[in-house]
């Protein structure tokens, strides 16, 4: 099997603070040779490149999460542009618009949007996107910077055909996590999955959310982590009508492209 990479993990989560090096070496067993760990806030992006630092296979992002919009001041995105001239940090974000949650009003989560693309055009790093309930501003924004920037991906893509149809359109790549396993809330995306071009494809498990809910055993934890992506994998290539094999050479080509990743490093390289 082509070996995996998570494109979206938050292990820099205090969830993974007493068995980190644990689940990384877990995940490099069944074949996740490479992750991509999201920065949410400034605080938390220095943390994940720092982590990307420690050992080959790790990379990080750098930004603000909509949630966290309201913490914008005027040396947060000198702070992020800093962390972005690391050599270990591939994208900006995660960034974009959460109108579900408004734990930042949405004039700031706007604000801290915009700044976040302008800056990812500056550097010339791809943008690692989330997007709820917000789906039409959150479009014109992107649109709007689209010609300036280098790619992105809908983080977390949950939406269903109509949706897919407009991220394609802007260009982005689409990352599936295990939303795909919820049959409570998956119909729409499960919809989606068999129009994503193959050149488009990311996955990643979120970990240590959205633990998919039909994995057996769950760990006692109920705590996701990315020795689970194989379970995305299949699920996805299920839905795509393809071999979980075709499915994942797809995705990790697709991510050594965007995020210009070296195919030769690995976890295993330690």
């Amino acid at each position: 099997m082509t070996p995996l990479i998570d494109i979206g993990v938050n292990l820099a989560h205090d969830s993974f603070d007493a068995d980190r090096d644990e689940v990384i070496l877990r995940a490099a067993e069944v074949g996740v040779t490479r992750m991509i760990i999201t920065g949410t806030s400034v605080t938390a992006s220095a943390r994940a490149a720092e982590l990307a630092s420690s050992r080959p296979g790790l990379y990080a992002t750098a930004g603000i999460h909509p949630h966290h919009a309201s913490e914008l001041h005027e040396h947060s995105i000198d702070a992020l542009e800093s962390l972005a001239a690391q050599p270990r940090v591939v994208a900006i974000g995660e960034c974009g618009l959460d109108f579900f949650r408004n734990f930042s009003p949405p004039d700031a989560q706007e604000r801290a949007f915009a700044a976040q693309l302008e800056l990812a055009a500056k550097v010339e790093l791809p943008v690692f996107l989330h997007q709820r309930d917000a789906h039409e501003r959150f479009t014109e924004i992107v649109a709007a910077y689209r010609d300036r920037l280098v790619g992105g991906v809908a983080h977390c893509f949950t939406g269903g055909p109509e949706e897919l149809e407009a991220y394609l359109d802007l260009g982005l790549y689409i990352g599936v996590t295990g939303w795909v396993c919820d049959e409570r809330r998956g119909a729409a995306l499960r919809e989606a999955l068999p129009h994503i071009p193959l050149d488009r494809l990311l996955i990643e498990t979120d970990a240590p959310y959205l633990l998919p809910r039909d994995l057996e055993p769950k760990p006692r934890s109920r705590r996701n982590e990315p020795a689970f992506l194989p379970h995305v994998l299949e699920h996805v290539a299920k839905g795509l009508g393809v071999s979980a094999e075709e499915a994942a050479r797809a995705s990790t080509a697709n991510a050594e492209t965007l995020f210009r990743l070296p195919p030769e490093e690995s976890l295993l390289s330690v």
